[in-house]
């Protein structure tokens, strides 16, 4: 069957946008196929800087035929209702219809009958409308044109069972582009035009003529060439997944080159070299087999020289060299003033209009440390000094120039002047954790630093009304809520989290330190409680990603006056391990039969039952074994909660499932006489009660 092959040429296209505008092409073309009703086999992508395209295999040749039936009005309509059918339908009288009866009566229905036309006819405006549906985080105009594309489009080729596709696309003005059965290769190494009749022969002809079109092919081969240069230099590829995919992006045919980084400038951090070099340059850096930084990179080029790349590698080495001169001027200069000095420097920092600066931010996390640092396990007095040094770096040249690096050089600043290794390691870390897949700090002082942090934006936030809505979030409040729950449970935090936010949220309503706003009392409690909110919905989230079933959290959750999340999450588990045994399985069923009762009859009787059942009424044995049953499981839960051993307090009630199916199995609940009706009734709500004083049974799905 017939293949479509879909290039398009234009200028340099960003390395960040090409794996989307692959996707969003792949599923445009598609969409128009399925559309035009033409299955199709595999589709494959592919982009370069310079390229972005298809190719679908196994196409028909001619769309399928098409037979629509149609109903009509009823036979004997008035001629208005009559010709608006026909003209619907795009016949040109009733002959052409027929008299069909439906429900009892005579209808006109129009069958439709249409051949299916060629496919080639089909994919000129699948192909067109493809085009200009794509969306760009930014395009352009170019020349007359009023069309907008990420760069100017020189040339599309499209073929369809190697013949090109009739049509063109219009550019707008007097400009328009045909599709044709032709490309370019590589813009300086072999800038001909090259004829193609099929994906494969596009393929050869065009790494013949240095351009690799699959991203994938050319990763490898960026990967093999850096990782085979790097070991003739004896040293190894540091690991940089995502400037390899940059960098893929960047040529269409690799060539690795190695340069040396001057003496001189091995004695910058790490952290330095290697940002200078990824963010401007785009440079791998090396490492040696002990983990310390090589005094070589490794550079991409998209061009093949004469002399091996040595003319490459040297430019390359003059350009970092620059770099790093600039970057040992700022080290140089920004360790000449202490970070304690610098923190002044903050109040001409705005953190956000409403907030004010960072230098009042930085006390507001100063004050909230001071409150929790203790309980977390730091000491309070390197807690505050590190929460006080933690923004400074924002002041420093080489934060400037690499923003990137902040908290990373405030650690290396602190320890030039001589700070405790705790407040330093502080400074770097309180950022942690920023994703699910970063490192959660666990040394106390940095992570009461980092939870002050969080916490401050979380209440800050949340008091002026600032809050993520749908996909936008501005501000990384969803980061820094997941980053709280990481805090706190990894490092199995015992805190009142309602309470910091509070907190908090009342040193954000101060427009000075002891000044409150002019606002109500009420409102620094409502933002903490609406954000404790939000955090609980990113904690089950979490949970959710952990495997947790989202009804035990919404039966532990129910309540909404607990705060504590380690003491919330053991509850989770412990009720995931009481309904994965045959004893929980069976004591929910319990639960609900004795819950759906107790709904039927109260709805019924206009009232609810809560209360003691009365012993004298308890005529039969089961009853009384059900009574007494339920009073020790809620002693037993209740001493359980409280020394909040909380397997033990799930122990406890499922002592309660065979009292329950003996209770069932001999008693009828609705007892003629209603003395008895009443009380049975009342030992049901009891075994809802004592139940849901754990956790909420009836969140329980399944």
């Amino acid at each position: 069957m017939p293949d479509l092959l879909l290039e398009l040429l234009s200028e340099e296209i960003p390395a960040r946008m090409q794996d989307r505008a692959r996707a969003d092409l792949e599923r445009l073309v598609t969409d128009g196929l399925k559309e035009a009703g033409l299955e199709h086999g595999d589709v494959w992508t592919f982009s370069t800087p310079r390229r972005i395209g298809l190719s679908v295999e196994g196409l028909p040749e001619r769309q399928p035929d098409v037979r629509q039936e149609r109903k009509g009005p009823r036979v004997g309509s008035p001629d208005k209702a009559i010709d608006g059918f026909l003209r619907s339908v795009g016949f040109d009288s009733l002959d052409e219809c027929e008299k069909r009866e439906a429900k009892g009566a005579e209808f006109w229905f129009a069958v439709i009958e249409r051949k299916g036309a060629a496919t080639a006819d089909a994919l000129g405006g699948i192909v067109t409308g493809a085009i200009r549906a794509m969306g760009w985080p930014k395009s352009m105009r170019w020349g007359g044109s009023a069309f907008q594309w990420v760069r100017p489009l020189h040339n599309i080729l499209c073929l369809f069972d190697g013949r090109p596709v009739a049509g063109s696309f219009d550019i707008g003005g007097s400009e328009a582009l045909a599709f044709n059965g032709t490309t370019v290769g590589h813009r300086f190494l072999a800038p001909d035009e090259i004829a193609v009749q099929s994906a494969a022969d596009y393929r050869a002809k065009l790494e013949t003529a240095c351009v690799l079109v699959d991203p994938a092919q050319r990763r490898d081969r960026i990967e093999a060439q850096a990782g085979a240069l790097a070991a003739s230099l004896g040293s190894s590829l540091r690991e940089d997944r995502a400037l390899l995919n940059e960098v893929t992006g960047l040529v269409e045919w690799p060539v690795a080159v190695a340069g040396r980084i001057d003496d001189a400038f091995m004695d910058l951090p790490p952290e330095v070299l290697i940002t200078s070099m990824r963010s401007h340059q785009k440079y791998f850096a090396l490492e040696t087999a002990d983990g310390r930084m090589a005094p070589h990179f490794i550079a991409i080029a998209d061009m093949e020289t004469g002399d091996g790349g040595k003319s490459v590698a040297a430019g390359n080495e003059r350009v970092l060299r620059a770099r790093l001169a600039d970057a040992q001027f700022f080290w140089d200069q920004d360790r000449a003033m202490p970070l304690r000095k610098r923190v002044p420097a903050l109040e001409g920092i705005t953190f956000h209009a409403k907030l004010g600066s960072v230098r009042k931010r930085v006390h507001r996390i100063q004050e909230l440390v001071g409150i929790f640092a203790s309980s977390v396990g730091a000491d309070t007095d390197q807690a505050q000094i590190a929460a006080l040094l933690a923004k400074a770096d924002l002041t420093t040249g080489m934060v400037g120039e690499f923003p990137e690096l902040q908290g990373v050089m405030g650690r290396y600043y602190a320890i030039n002047d001589g700070e405790n290794a705790s407040v330093a390691d502080a400074v770097a870390g309180h950022y942690a954790p920023q994703g699910p897949s970063d490192v959660c700090p666990s040394n106390p002082v940095t992570v009461a630093v980092a939870l002050a942090d969080k916490i401050d934006m979380l209440a800050s936030f949340w008091l002026i009304g600032e809050t993520p809505t749908g996909s936008r979030d501005p501000y990384g409040l969803r980061r820094a809520a997941l980053g709280v729950i990481r805090l706190i449970v990894e490092n199995e935090l015992r805190l009142s989290l309602v309470g910091l936010l509070e907190k908090a949220a009342v040193r954000a309503s101060e427009l000075e330190p002891g000044q409150l706003a002019a606002k109500s009392d009420s409102v620094p409690e409502e933002a903490a409680h609406q954000a404790f909110r939000f955090i609980v919905d990113r904690l089950k989230v979490h949970l959710r990603d952990r495997g947790v079933r989202h009804d035990h959290v919404a039966a532990v959750f129910a309540d909404g006056g607990e705060d504590d999340l380690v003491r919330l999450l053991t509850q989770v588990d412990a009720l995931a391990a009481l309904l994965g045994t045959d004893d929980g399985e069976n004591l929910l069923t319990g639960y609900r039969r004795a819950a759906n009762i107790l709904r039927i009859e109260e709805k019924k009787d206009s009232r609810s039952y809560e209360g003691a059942p009365a012993a004298c009424l308890l005529k039969m044995a089961e009853e009384t074994e059900l009574s007494k049953a339920l009073g020790t499981a809620a002693a037993g839960a209740q001493r359980a909660l409280e020394k909040e051993a909380f397997g033990e307090a799930m122990t406890a009630l499922a002592g309660l499932r065979g009292p329950i199916d003996r209770f069932f199995d001999a008693v009828t609940v609705n007892d003629e006489d209603p003395a008895l009706r009443e009380n049975r009734l009342l030992l049901l709500s009891n075994i809802r009660a004592v139940m849901d004083s754990v956790a909420d049974f009836s969140r329980i799905e399944g």
